[in-house]
């Protein structure tokens, strides 16, 4: 069928929608065959050991970089369009703040640069911090300069936020303050947030939607209710562990052993037997066993699958 058109209403558009995408250097691919969609106004946790993609995978979102292969668009319209440019804002490790301006010089550019700026917001986010207006911010605390760097890209009003660590430096209270901050503005402008974490601790409660990534690959992505409930944590006395492996039709993700028991996590198939007390997996459990294993078949769940208007195998 025809692609939608740049006409489609972003608010009708997923916020994220990814297809066949991938990003070749010379050492080989960074990203590969990413197919996955974003709903707008939700709260994506993008999770991956080191190398995994994740950060190629938010530039090319922000159109930092060029695909080598495939799309990704931005509410309906290409990642390195005006109109996707104008409603989406980049966070990464590095902040691109300039140490000799003042944090008011540095909210002016903001203003004068975003025909959606909001200025009441990005000064909220500073005062939060007692950050001086006049401070350059050379001379601000790595903290202070994460809340300033965050201030601009909040006082943009972005459709989509695109966070790619930009807490990692932060101590557990401030980062705890910013992410208050975050949830906070997200929810009253319905916002989407896409954030890459090491974190498992920090996502949990906080993200309804989950992207992980392996190896340049999209393993997992989905609503996080979706994701849990394909899968069951099962376990048995260590001495009874190869009945774990033998149950009907199901995908092992991961087998553990602690305290004379063997717990496995699997995609069942079908019922299972109530003396191995299958449970549904914390989130944590559930991101640990995937982390730790490489040769699952991927799961995309129906609320991460691209519309039927592109022919696409998941």
């Amino acid at each position: 069928m025809t692609e939608r058109t740049d006409l489609t209403d972003p608010r009708e558009s997923p916020a994220l929608e990814a297809i066949g995408l991938g990003r070749r250097y010379r050492r080989g691919w960074a990203l590969r065959d990413c197919t996955f969609r974003l709903p707008a106004g939700r709260i994506c946790a993008l999770v991956g050991p080191n190398g995994a993609g994740k950060t190629t995978l938010l530039s090319l979102a922000a159109g930092l970089l060029e695909p080598s292969t495939g799309t990704v668009r931005l509410g309906g319209h290409p990642a390195r369009s005006a109109e996707a440019r104008q409603h989406t804002a980049f966070l990464g490790q590095e902040k691109a703040l300039y140490p000799r301006f003042r944090v008011s010089e540095t909210l002016r550019i903001g203003r004068e640069l975003n025909p959606t700026w909001h200025q009441e917001t990005a000064e909220r986010v500073v005062a939060a911090g007692d950050i001086p207006m006049d401070a350059r911010v050379g001379t601000l605390s790595g903290g202070q300069r994460t809340r300033v760097a965050f201030a601009l890209a909040l006082g943009k009003r972005p459709r989509l936020l695109l966070l790619d660590e930009p807490m990692a430096d932060l101590d557990p209270l401030v980062r705890r303050q910013m992410m208050d901050t975050l949830m906070t503005e997200a929810a009253q402008h319905g916002a989407t947030v896409v954030m890459s974490s090491h974190l498992v601790s920090e996502l949990e409660g906080v993200c309804d939607f989950l992207v992980l990534v392996g190896g340049g690959r999209v393993r997992l992505a989905g609503d996080v209710a979706e994701l849990i409930g394909a899968h069951r944590t099962v376990s048995a006395p260590d001495a009874q562990a190869r009945r774990l492996a033998g149950l009907p039709g199901q995908v092992t993700v991961d087998t553990r052993s602690a305290g004379g028991r063997t717990t496995a996590l699997i995609r069942p198939r079908g019922p299972l037997p109530a003396d191995t007390e299958p449970a549904l997996p914390s989130l944590e459990e559930l991101l640990l066993a995937h982390l730790r294993t490489d040769d699952v078949p991927p799961l995309i769940t129906p609320t991460a699958r691209p519309g039927a208007h592109h022919e696409v195998t998941v």
